[in-house]
C-alpha cells in the first residue's frame, strides 16, 4: 500500500493544489458572505425583511442547483472531462454550444414560469407566512424581482463546469465573491427595504457570469448556433442529469421542509426561517472552504480514474479525501458546539439582531454542527458515484434523507423548538452518510475502511479535547466584553487557542493526517 501511495502522490498533490485554489477563493467568498450576512442581520434582524429575503432567494437557488451547479457536478464535468480526452477541440466546443443552447431554452422557460407562479410557490414553501399579509406580500414581490437570477447563475455554473472539466478552477471559484460584494454594496446604499437586496442579487449574478466569459473565450469557446441540438454526448448528459434532477429536487425539498416548519412561528418561535439561514450560513463556512473545494477538485480525478477503470487508484484517492475531510470538519464541529453563543453575538450582534435573535441562532448552530462531518463526507462520496456515472444511488439516499428529516423534525421540533429542526438535519445526514458509504463499498470494494475508521476516531478524540479546552476558557468569561472590538479580539484568541490545542492533541493521539499535511507543506514551500 505504501508503494501505491507513493505512486499516486503526484495525483493527490494536484488535487490538493486545485482544492487549495478553490479553498482560497471560497474563503474569500465566505468572508464576504459573512460581511453580507452581518449587514443583513443588523439591518433586519430575524424579522420580516430578513425572512422574506431568505425565502425569495431560496427559490431561484433551487433551480440553480437543478439545472446549474447540480448538473455541472453530476453530468457536465464527467462527460466533458471524458470528451476532452477522447475528442478534438473542435468537437469539444461543438458539444459546449449544443449544451448551452439547450440550457438557455430550459432556463428562460423556468424564469418566466417562476415569475408567473411566485404567489403559489411562496405559499407552498412558507405556509406560516399566510398569517401575516405584509410578510407574504413582501416575499412574493421580492421573489418576482430576483427570479431572473436563476438564468444568470445557472449560466455561470455552466461556464464553471466547462472550465473545471479543462481543470481551470481559479476564476470560477472567485466568481461568487462578486455576488456577495454586490449585495453588500446595494444593501448599504439603500438601507432598510427590499430594493437593495433585489438589485444586489441581480447585479451579482450578472457579474459572476461576465467574469468567466473572457476565460472561456481564451480557452477556445466561440458562441455559435449549432446546426442541430441532437448530439450523442448531450443525450448522455441528459441521461445522467435526469436522476440528478430528482436527487437535487429531493435535497432542495429537504431545505424547503426546513422552511415550511421554520415558518410556523407559533411552534418554533418568530423568525425561524431567518434563524435557520444565519446558523446554516456559519456551517457553510468550513463546508465551502474545504469540503466543497475538495469535492469539486477531486471530481475530475475520479472521472479520469473511472475512465481508466483503475479502481485501486480511486480507492486510494477516496480514502485520502475522506480522511482529509475529517481532519478539518470534526474540530470545526467541536468549535461551533462549544462557542456557538460567542460566535453568533460577535459576528451578528447589533442593530436589529437582538438577544432573542442570538439565542435562537446559537441553538440552531449547535445542533447543525453535530452533522457537519457527514454533510462534507456525503459530497466526497457523491463525487465518486458521479464519476462512475451512477446518479441513481445518490438519488435513493437523498430520498431516504428527506423521509428521515421529516420524521425527526416532527418528533423534535416541539420539545427543542428551532433546535429540533437543526438536529433532525444532523441525524438524517449522518444516517445518509453511513448508508452511502456502505453502498459505495459494495460497488467498488473496500477502500481502506479500517484506516479511515481509525483516523476518524483519533481525530474525534483530538477534537473533543480541543472543544474541552475552548469550553473551559470561554466559561471563565474570557469572551465577555462591553466593547465590540474586544469581542472580536477575544473570539480570535479563543479560536487560535483551539487551533494550537488541536495540533497538540493531534500529536498526542498520533493523527497521521497532520503529518501528511506538514510534509506536503515542506515539499511545496
Amino acid at each position: 500500500m505504501s508503494t501505491d501511495k507513493s505512486t499516486h502522490h503526484h495525483t493527490h498533490k494536484a488535487i490538493a493544489k486545485s482544492a487549495g485554489v478553490i479553498g482560497i477563493a471560497t474563503f474569500c467568498s465566505r468572508i464576504l458572505g459573512f460581511i453580507r450576512d452581518i449587514v443583513i442581520a443588523r439591518l433586519f434582524g430575524v424579522y420580516i425583511y430578513a425572512q422574506a429575503f431568505v425565502i425569495a432567494f431560496r427559490i431561484p437557488n433551487l433551480f440553480r442547483d437543478l439545472v446549474g451547479e447540480g448538473a455541472t457536478n453530476a453530468a457536465i464535468v464527467p462527460v466533458f472531462s471524458e470528451y476532452s480526452v477522447k475528442h478534438t477541440k473542435e468537437e469539444f466546443w461543438e458539444l459546449a454550444n449544443v449544451v448551452l443552447n439547450l440550457l438557455l431554452i430550459v432556463l428562460v422557460s423556468l424564469t418566466l414560469l417562476g415569475i408567473t407562479f411566485a404567489p403559489l410557490i411562496v405559499r407552498l414553501i412558507a405556509p406560516g407566512f399566510a398569517a401575516s399579509p405584509e410578510k407574504l406580500a413582501t416575499t412574493i414581490l421580492l421573489t418576482r424581482i430576483i427570479f431572473p437570477y436563476i438564468l444568470l447563475i445557472s449560466l455561470a455554473a455552466y461556464c464553471m463546469g466547462i472550465l473545471n472539466s479543462l481543470k481551470h478552477f481559479a476564476v470560477p471559484a472567485f466568481a461568487p465573491c462578486l455576488l456577495n460584494i454586490s449585495i453588500i454594496v446595494f444593501a448599504m446604499i439603500f438601507g432598510e427595504g427590499i430594493k437593495g437586496l433585489a438589485l444586489g442579487v441581480l447585479v451579482g449574478g450578472a457579474l459572476q457570469l461576465a467574469i468567466q466569459i473572457p476565460v472561456l473565450y481564451k480557452k477556445g469557446f466561440r458562441l455559435k448556433v449549432p446546426r442541430t441540438l441532437k448530439h450523442p454526448a448531450a443525450k448522455t448528459i441528459g441521461k445522467l442529469m435526469t436522476p440528478r434532477l430528482l436527487s437535487s429536487s429531493i435535497y432542495q425539498l429537504n431545505n424547503f421542509v426546513d422552511s415550511i416548519f421554520g415558518s410556523l412561528a407559533w411552534i418554533v418561535g418568530e423568525g425561524g426561517v431567518a434563524v435557520l439561514y444565519f446558523s446554516y450560513r456559519l456551517i457553510q463556512f468550513p463546508l465551502g472552504i474545504f469540503s466543497n473545494a475538495l469535492s469539486q477538485a477531486i471530481l475530475p480525478t475520479f472521472s479520469t480514474q473511472a475512465l481508466e477503470d483503475n479502481r485501486e487508484k480511486m480507492k486510494l484517492t477516496l480514502s485520502w479525501g475522506l480522511r482529509s475531510l475529517f481532519f478539518v470538519m470534526l474540530p470545526a464541529s467541536a468549535a461551533f458546539i462549544v462557542l456557538a453563543k460567542p460566535i453568533i453575538t460577535t459576528l451578528f450582534g447589533g442593530g436589529r439582531f437582538d438577544s432573542y435573535s442570538a439565542d435562537m441562532t446559537a441553538s440552531a448552530l449547535v445542533f447543525y454542527s453535530i452533522g457537519l462531518f457527514a454533510y462534507g463526507a456525503i459530497k466526497i462520496l457523491q463525487s465518486c458515484f458521479f464519476s462512475l456515472k451512477d446518479t441513481v444511488t445518490p438519488t435513493k439516499i437523498a430520498a431516504l434523507s428527506l423521509i428521515l428529516n421529516i420524521i425527526f423534525i416532527t418528533a423534535l421540533m416541539y420539545p427543542l423548538k428551532i433546535g429540533g429542526i437543526a438536529l433532525a438535519n444532523s441525524i438524517s445526514g449522518i444516517i445518509s452518510f453511513l448508508v452511502l458509504l456502505r453502498m459505495l463499498k459494495r460497488k467498488i470494494g473496500d477502500f481502506y475502511s479500517k484506516e479511515i475508521f481509525i483516523s476518524f476516531m483519533r481525530i474525534l478524540l483530538a477534537s473533543i479535547c480541543m472543544g474541552a479546552v475552548c469550553y473551559f476558557f470561554n466559561a471563565t468569561d474570557l469572551i465577555a466584553s462591553a466593547h465590540i472590538i474586544n469581542k472580536f479580539v477575544n473570539l480570535t484568541l479563543l479560536i487560535l487557542l483551539g487551533i494550537i490545542s488541536y495540533i497538540g492533541f493531534c500529536v498526542i493521539f498520533r493523527v497521521s493526517e497532520m503529518w501528511e499535511l506538514w510534509r506536503w507543506l515542506r515539499k511545496n514551500k
